[in-house]
């Protein structure tokens, strides 16, 4: 039996990052099994599904790599990226679900009332077989044991979420239903709709719930809830894959870092764990910086370029060399891209002000003739390189009968604006030697020569 699963979204705003986890542990099965991942667009309500919601995403899974099997090849709303085959919207199937509506009706599993088309429910409890959760016994609660019947079809003629739901697994032949837990409740109904349907069910496996760091259930005015955060932050799409990946899942091995063809080979349902996952947003800065620590440069110089341009600053205004050694001393001191204007954006835009914490301890009258000492040093380097410069400084220190610290900091800080950052020589051969000399003077002029008295003119 070949593997069918499917990831069915309902667009109405966002890709919920659960529901990203979702589509990824469908896709990560299938891939592993040799089997097949669809994505249904579950658009039945009118009211609330947008066709930019659509477009979130199918732009969201194409982000995180997660390409889907087969779809029609026309008129969607949101249209297919050239090549890829649409998903299914349950929208345009409205002619299948209401032939199944009709066979329940004719055999009395189903019937009108008050306009609307309901199931004629089972009353006997309902034993669930999950491959996660284990057997599970659903009995009717008091409320259902007096009417434990459901809707079908509304009577606006809208078909509702558990008639399509399994129509559709039925028609696409699904063999595993992957979803989160927070369905389980829905699965009884589920599987006797099936059974009045005549067919096999497919398998369920209920993946556990991603909660808030306080234990929360994750909803959608959560911070860090919308993938689309990710996207615009900058995140690499293959950092949140494997972060999402062990939100739930173990490989059993002592590591966290694995490629995408090393989940692939190793990605089984049998490891995914019972108890709910805590979504830790500093554990995914971690892994995001190791996998920024691991890009080939010239990716890493590419991504780093828009990022600075989304934070309005103009790299393209500077020689390419000075901007692929101003960003090589930026390479492995990242967790996240967006951490890169503060970080390094002094190469690009001057020093416009000083950290006033790091100026009121750096910047005193006794460090003034030091910084000046310095500077005078600086300007009779021979070769302007980290080695030199890193000489030069020690040399100088020493001379003050100073440690070398008492300089580092109030260098950095005139030539960064910041108390931290790339290394210090590493970034003062980057800037050369007249601009490190013209911010050193600059940051002179803000010195008081002594205690109480203003700084030079």
């Amino acid at each position: 039996m070949k593997v069918r699963v499917r990831f069915a979204p309902s667009p109405t705003g966002f890709l919920h990052i659960g529901g990203a986890r979702t589509a990824l542990f469908n896709w990560l099965y299938a891939r592993h099994t040799g089997g097949a991942f669809i994505l249904r667009i579950e658009d039945t309500d009118t009211a609330r599904n947008t066709g930019p919601a659509v477009e979130v995403i199918l732009n969201g899974l194409r982000w995180l790599g997660l390409d889907w099997d087969e779809g029609p090849l026309t008129s969607d709303p949101a249209g297919p990226s050239k090549g890829e085959r649409g998903p299914y919207f349950q929208s345009q199937r409205r002619a299948i679900y209401q032939r199944h509506v009709e066979r329940l009706l004719a055999r009395g599993l189903a019937y009108e009332d008050d306009g609307a088309i309901k199931f004629r429910m089972t009353r006997e409890p309902v034993e669930i077989e999950d491959l996660i959760v284990g057997r599970v016994r659903r009995e009717l609660t008091d409320r259902e044991a007096q009417d434990p019947d459901f809707i079908l079809v509304r009577s606006d003629g809208q078909p509702v979420f558990h008639l399509v739901n399994v129509v559709d697994d039925l028609e696409m032949g699904i063999t595993h239903v992957i979803r989160g837990e927070d369905h389980l409740s829905n699965t009884a109904k589920h599987l006797a709709l099936f059974r009045a349907l005549g067919a096999e069910p497919p398998r369920y496996a209920h993946i556990p719930l991603i909660l808030n760091p306080d234990g929360s259930k994750m909803s959608k005015r959560d911070v860090g809830a919308s993938l689309t955060t990710y996207m615009e932050e900058a995140y690499l799409p293959e950092a949140l894959v494997n972060y999402l990946v062990l939100l739930g899942w173990s490989p059993k091995e002592d590591r966290e870092l694995f490629t995408v063809a090393e989940l692939i080979e190793r990605f089984d349902l049998s490891r995914v764990q019972r108890h709910n996952a805590r979504f830790d947003l500093t554990k995914l800065q971690w892994m995001n910086g190791e996998y920024l620590r691991a890009l080939p440069p010239e990716r890493f110089d590419a991504l780093a370029l828009q990022t600075l341009r989304r934070a309005g600053l103009d790299p393209d205004r500077f020689p390419p060399a000075y901007v692929r050694a101003a960003l090589d001393t930026c390479r492995g001191k990242l967790r996240t891209l967006t951490e890169l204007p503060a970080y390094g954006g002094f190469y690009f835009t001057g020093v416009t002000g000083y950290d006033a914490g790091a100026a009121a301890k750096h910047f005193t009258p006794e460090n003034r003739p030091r910084l000046q000492r310095l500077r005078d040093a600086l300007t009779r380097v021979e070769s302007f390189d980290a080695a030199a410069l890193e000489a030069c400084l020690k040399t100088t220190a020493a001379e003050l009968g100073v440690k070398p610290a008492v300089l580092v900091h109030p260098v950095r800080l005139a030539c960064t604006g910041r108390s931290s950052g790339p290394s210090l020589y590493h970034l003062m051969e980057v800037l050369g030697r007249k601009e490190t000399l013209a911010r050193l003077d600059a940051a002179l002029q803000t010195i008081p020569a002594s205690a109480g008295s203003p700084a030079s003119p």
